[in-house]
């Protein structure tokens, strides 16, 4: 389901009409209306106001689910993960932190 098919259905599930909804973002309905058609697409400062009018996080308008989340086998560690205290799940962090600024020095360093 894409963007405009979204905006429209978590609208519908609040009940709110296009023109309350385009009230709510402080907008002209006909360009609201341009939003769930897929006529166009909102700018950045739109498109929060409509996932804060709508009470849903940007990744639930964009994403599907799961899309952007990590694979099943690191969903199990993290939860694991979760399990641990405080300082061992710092000590993860920085563990998983250093890797990634590894992984990126490497790719800048390849680019040049």
């Amino acid at each position: 389901m894409g963007f405009p098919e979204k905006l429209t259905a978590y609208r519908k599930s609040l009940c709110f009409t296009q023109q309350r909804m385009a009230d709510k973002i402080g907008m002209h309905v006909s360009k609201y209306k341009r939003y769930e058609s897929g006529a166009s697409q909102p700018v950045i400062d739109v498109f929060r106001r409509i996932a804060l009018a709508l009470n849903v996080s940007a990744d639930m308008l964009l994403f599907e689910p799961d899309e952007r989340g990590p694979d099943d086998r690191l969903k199990l560690q993290f939860e694991a993960i979760s399990q641990l205290d405080e300082k061992e799940r710092e000590a993860v962090e920085i563990v998983i932190t250093s890797i990634l600024y590894m992984h990126d020095t490497k790719r800048w360093a390849s680019k040049k």
